[in-house]
């Protein structure tokens, strides 16, 4: 995008909160669908997995939101990028753990994983759960990665343009 020399600084800052805003949104709604047609394909997500989209969920009205304010109260905009942005670090965190409990480094939540051993009353419950999705088996790994490797990376990346939002709204 060009700026000509009537636009101000304060312009062209809320210009590109406005773009990292509707980066965030849409490349939220890709991965819903993404991570949506997966399990249309058979591939079940995990309780991990399904708490992984939260910020996604959050993404879509937050970049939306974040876009209108660009240019009528950055501040408020910088506010709902730096949320976004918090939401995502966390989320890569998450999905950092997700992804070495995948690869055995360490164990997954008891949730949904399991060493094997039976413990007493565990039967039990794992009869009355028996549609649990392990957290710690990867379903899919493309090009010998698994989703939640992915949602490190993507995660990683929505919290960087949030931060660079931020930082243009300045």
């Amino acid at each position: 995008m060009s700026y000509n020399s009537a636009t101000t600084p304060g312009e062209r800052a809320s210009l590109d909160a406005r773009t990292a805003a509707l980066v965030i949104a849409a490349v939220s709604v890709i991965s819903l669908t993404a991570a949506w047609s997966f399990e249309l394909a058979g591939y079940a997500p995990c309780p991990l997995c399904l708490e992984e989209r939260i910020p996604y969920y959050a993404g879509i009205p937050g970049g939306i939101l974040a876009a209108w304010f660009a240019t009528r109260a950055p501040r408020v905009a910088a506010l709902i990028l730096a949320a976004l942005m918090i939401g995502f670090l966390y989320n890569a965190g998450l999905s950092v753990y997700h992804a070495g409990a995948e690869w055995k480094l360490w164990p997954g939540p008891d949730t949904c994983a399991s060493d094997g051993t039976l413990k007493p009353g565990a039967l039990l419950q794992s009869l009355r759960n028996n549609a649990v999705v392990r957290c710690d088996e990867a379903a899919l790994r493309i090009w010998g990665v698994s989703l939640a490797g992915y949602n490190v990376l993507v995660s990683g990346a929505l919290a960087i343009v949030a931060a660079f939002g931020i930082w243009r709204s300045r």
